[in-house]
Parts: structure tokens; sequence; C-alpha cells
């Protein structure tokens, strides 16, 4: 069924993070502002990050742990979702997050960050931003490479007619580096799970036929709106549960395989389903005897028997073709 609806889809919506890149995020860079060095913003913010469930939460973590850091214990822990964390470590009361949850929070030089992330965020960076006691204290970039296959496997999707969006919950211009470097034209970020639904609602209402693309578990309501869901094998348990279709190893390249197969499957459903009827169309006339009062032509049971038999063959013959079609989109015979 999943492949059944797969043919008639023409808009790909693709999550980035686990799904166009690794999502395997790694700390690049740490910036400090005033008397901060970047050992101590690093070691307060893993200390907040250890108690959140965020991917780049993980990174953090292995950052700190590389530099042999000790953590700072935890009190008033609070979090809000797609923002920021918030508590107090070692004494000294702790926001992590994006610079609207710093506002919130009542940090001060919330813009000074802002400035100094601009350039990491056009190299496709997520920024998470560092405030101590009220103040500004740094940022964190990570970076979390495009998967290898990625680009090869935007250019083979356009190639068959998909509309490409990338939906995100990261940050706008983050986003938008990565999706100029896969040549991805349509842009959504900072858009929540609830969001990512939403978004599928309407391209459906608009009488768009939709795949989408995700891993984690912000992806799953998307992944239910759709006419088909694609998982990554990599990926969340309930994301897999949403789908119709699993990418086992997690390539992109495995959806253009995917459409192809699809494709080809219901041409040749449609091909039998024409031969069957036309051969029905001939067959029955003349056994019935239409041609006898021209001709004087009747058919034996058993001509009629084998006639039957070889039409199942040809049939099936057709269908086995299948196991020949090339999936890669290239011709038969090319290297």
């Amino acid at each position: 069924e999943a492949l059944e609806r797969l043919e008639k889809v023409d808009t790909l919506v693709v999550d980035k993070t686990g799904t166009l890149t690794e999502g395997r995020p790694a700390l690049a860079d740490c910036r400090v502002i005033g008397d901060w060095t970047e050992t101590d913003v690093l070691r307060l913010a893993a200390s907040i990050e250890r108690h959140s469930g965020h991917p780049l939460a993980g990174a953090l973590l292995d950052a700190a742990g590389q530099r042999g850091l000790s953590l700072a214990a935890v009190s008033d822990f609070r979090s809000e979702a797609g923002s920021g964390v918030a508590g107090e470590a070692g004494g000294q009361v702790v926001v992590v997050g994006t610079p609207d949850f710093l506002r919130r929070e009542g940090v001060a030089g919330v813009e000074s960050l802002e400035t100094a992330a601009g350039p990491l965020l056009e190299a496709g960076r997520t920024v998470v931003y560092v405030a101590v006691d009220g103040r500004a204290a740094g940022l964190l970039a990570v970076a979390d490479p495009v998967k290898a296959g990625a680009p090869e496997a935007v250019r083979e999707l356009q190639a068959l007619g998909l509309r490409l969006v990338m939906l995100t919950g990261d940050n706008r211009r983050a986003a938008a580096a990565v999706a100029r470097q896969l040549g991805i034209g349509e842009v959504e970020a900072e858009v929540g799970p609830a969001g990512k639904a939403e978004r599928i609602r309407r391209l459906r209402a608009a009488g768009r036929r939709v795949a989408m693309a995700g891993d984690g578990i912000n992806d799953a309501p998307a992944l239910g709106e759709a006419d088909v869901g694609i998982a990554m094998g990599t990926g969340a348990d309930v994301a897999l549960q949403s789908a119709g279709i699993t990418l086992l190893r997690g390539d992109l390249r495995a959806i253009a395989r995917a459409v192809r197969l699809s494709r080809a499957t219901m041409r040749n459903i449609r091909q039998n389903l024409l031969f069957a009827f036309l051969y029905n169309a001939l067959g029955i006339p003349i056994a019935a005897g239409a041609l006898y009062p021209v001709f004087g032509l009747l058919l034996s049971p058993v001509i009629a028997g084998a006639a039957m038999s070889l039409s199942s063959v040809s049939v099936i013959g057709n269908a086995l073709r299948l196991g020949r079609a090339r999936l890669d989109g290239r011709a038969p015979g090319a290297a």
C-alpha cells in the first residue's frame, strides 16, 4: 500500500537533523565574552544540559568529557521545549538556549552574542547561547555534517520531479546554510512537532501528495499525517512505528530507489491488467462461437486451456521483469 501511494507523491518533506545530516552533532566552536573562559562556559552549560534530553546536549557532554571537565551539581532545573534550559549549577544561575529564551529569562547582553553568532550560523552551525547570573557569557557552536550521500540524493529526487521542502526545528540561518549546500529551495525552520504536522496537513489540503522523511520523536506526528511516512532506520522507535517505509541504513538515496520501484511496479501492474483485458476481450467471443457463422471457426477445449495457461505465464513473466529493474536510475549495462 505504501509503494502504491508513493507513486503518486509529488512533494517530499525532509527533516534536517538525522535525515539530511548525520545526526551526530559535535562541538565545533566556543566563543566567550567578558571575563569568562571557554572551559567555564562549557562546564556550566554541560552541567545544565546533562538533565536535558535534547540531541545537542550529547554534543556538549561529549566535549566536556573529552576535556576532562568536572560537572557541577544542578538544582532548580527547568526546561522549555524547543527553547532552552535553566537551573542553578555550582551556586550560579545558568541559562542555556535560544536568544529569545535568554531574553525571557531577563538576561542582559544577548545582542552581543547574536552578533558573534552570525558567521557561525552562516556556516551552518547550530548555536547554543549561554548566560550566567543574568548576563551573557558565551556561545557554543555545534556542527552536524551533511550525510555523504545527501547531495546526490537531493539531485536524484529533484530529477524525478519531486518538490523538496526542508522542515526543521533548527535556527533559520543554520537551516538555510544546509539547504544552500544541498540545493533545496524551500526551507521552513524553527518549527516544532505540532507545526510540522500542521504544515503537512496544509500541503495535502492544497492538493499535494506528500511524503515525509524523518528520524526523530519530533517527526512522528508529521510522519503520521503524510500520505507516505519514510523513517530512517537509525532513528527513534516511535518514528519507525509512524512510517510506512523504513530506510534500514538511513541513506536518502534509498528514497529515490523506492520511488523508482513504486513507479515501475504500478506501471507493470497496469500493463498486466491491460494485457489480461485484451486477451479476454478477444478470447471469450471466439470461444463462444462468434466466428463460427462466418468462418466456421471454433476453439477446442485443449487450445483454449493452453491459451489460458500462456496468458498466465505471460503476465507472470512481465511481472518478473521487475527483478531486473534498475533502481539506481542508470540505464541497463551502465557502469
